[in-house]
């Protein structure tokens, strides 16, 4: 897990949009803001989980960044709060097993 961790890590954004995402992430409820994004019935794991939301949020940089009249800007914003949340819960989970 360390590797997508990583990867994270080196995301650069525009700061307005990582911003928003980080006040976004304060209220992130899995159960609630996951099963919305991802569409998943079953919730998958968090590494399974970042990797799709990772996934999606190049997708949506991709439009940003081709100025794509399909862009929304409040997707992106929600599906990068839910990997700095997905992350965040990841890292706590790393942390209790090192314990």
């Amino acid at each position: 897990m360390q590797d997508i961790l990583s990867l994270l890590a080196s995301l650069r954004r525009p700061r307005l949009l990582i911003r928003a995402a980080r006040i976004g992430a304060d209220d992130y409820r899995r159960e609630a803001h996951l099963a919305r994004i991802l569409g998943y019935a079953a919730l998958p794991r968090s590494g399974a989980a970042l990797m799709r939301l990772v996934d999606l949020e190049a997708d949506l940089d991709l439009r940003r960044r081709a100025e794509d009249t399909a862009y929304s800007i409040a997707r992106h914003v929600e599906v990068l709060a839910a990997i700095m949340g997905e992350a965040r819960l990841l890292r706590a989970g790393l942390g209790a097993e090192a314990v």
